[in-house]
């Protein structure tokens, strides 16, 4: 009888740190609340209808049915080569510097598997979205979790690791727009970056998913800097920037031996997305796109919304400069409680679900991630009833 020792890459997995907090919210949906939801960065926002019209028109056709293509569709290549073009004035090759993901989420943790060699050292920021320690710890690597509470302590942070961590680090993860913080940074950053990882020959990979949702000046690209392509490599989505969270459909761009490798393992494991949803996704990119600018005004609307209600319930949230989250130090009379702990009370006492930092790593501890996933109504309700909970704290 096989072993029922956990399985060896599940064990190196740790505990999932939101179940707790699901369950609970499940159990008082169950019981009939309602439990207003910025936990999960879940789109709620419709696709536009030309991005729609083009999948129905192109799933009707019988050949668009059967399998499609592990890299992605000639035709989404070519618009996310033009996308980076455009918008970032960055030439690409669609052949070798260009593939088409299940999302994001799937490019960075395939690249992981692609390039990752058992006891390989990454270098990640921490707090961080979780695929990016984790996809390299599934494939064997080590994280090396740097401290970001800003973007230049973070660089700074991996100056010093480098300069003592043995083995050296073979790749530093950078995200910006960063999930959960909603950092920015500009060329400026971008350029020191590519210059400490060309300077230890290490590599750069650089998740871009929130490229398209900011409230300031645009995000820039990796890729714009000079020399970038020679050792970095960009994910990308289109989730968020139309809305598309469900038809999973990402990119993954730049250094073509990585772009190589990635294209090498998705043979094995995935045909592609479905062909039909691909040429809806080079519909999006390559159609009008003000329908994006209407989409970021959303955000940026509800954004001012949830910055300002909050305030006058008792929560000063900083005002994030760009992505679909605020990243809210939680406020001070329940500070020694922890982050899991309140987000459980923000339930039972406010209806209010929220995203606890520690599941974004340690230095994610005293924080909270909100997402701006539900409309200005439902903000303004949430603030009366988490005014209501601090009120009863105060009072005590």
């Amino acid at each position: 009888m096989p072993s029922s020792e956990e399985f060896y890459r599940i064990k190196r997995l740790p505990p999932y740190v939101f179940e707790e907090v699901n369950k609970l919210k499940a159990r008082l949906r169950a019981e009939g609340r309602d439990v207003i939801d910025f936990g999960m960065g879940n789109p709620d926002l419709p696709v536009p209808q030309h991005i729609l019209d083009k999948l129905i028109e192109t799933a009707k056709k019988p050949r668009t049915n059967r399998y499609s293509a592990s890299k992605g569709i000639s035709g989404l290549r070519r618009s996310i080569a033009r996308y980076y073009e455009r918008r970032f004035n960055t030439k690409l090759n669609p052949d070798t510097e260009v593939i088409a993901t299940l999302g994001s989420k799937e490019g960075f943790a395939n690249l992981a598997q692609a390039m990752t060699s058992p006891g390989d050292v990454i270098l990640a920021p921490d707090p961080a979205y979780p695929i990016h320690a984790y996809g390299f710890i599934i494939a064997g690597g080590v994280i090396r979790g740097v401290p970001a509470p800003t973007p230049e302590a973070y660089l700074s942070g991996m100056s010093r690791a480098i300069a003592h961590i043995t083995p050296k680090p073979t790749a530093m993860v950078l995200n910006y727009p960063s999930n959960p913080t909603a950092q920015v940074v500009g060329l400026d950053f971008y350029r020191d970056a590519i210059a400490l990882a060309k300077k230890h020959d290490i590599w750069v990979l650089s998740d871009l998913a929130y490229s398209e949702i900011y409230f300031g000046e645009p995000s820039p690209s990796i890729l714009e800097i000079p020399g970038a392509k020679d050792i970095a490599v960009e994910v990308n989505s289109l989730s968020k920037t139309y809305s598309m969270a469900g038809f999973r459909v990402g990119m993954a761009v730049g250094n073509s031996r990585l772009i190589a490798a990635l294209g090498r393992v998705k043979s094995y494991l995935d045909y592609g997305a479905y062909t039909p949803i691909q040429v809806a996704a080079s519909a999006a990119l390559d159609g009008p796109q003000d329908c994006v600018e209407e989409i970021r005004g959303i955000y940026k609307r509800r954004r001012d919304v949830l910055v300002e209600s909050f305030a006058k319930s008792g929560w000063d949230i900083p005002v994030p400069d760009a992505s679909m989250f605020a990243w809210a130090p939680i406020p001070e009379d329940f500070r020694a409680m922890g982050s899991v702990a309140f987000a459980k009370r923000m339930m039972e006492e406010a209806d209010v679900a929220v995203a606890p930092g520690v599941g974004f790593g340690e230095h994610g501890e005293g924080y909270v991630r909100i997402g701006l996933v539900e409309n200005e109504q439902r903000i303004r309700q949430a603030a009366r009833n988490v005014k209501k909970m601090l009120s009863r704290r105060n009072a005590a």
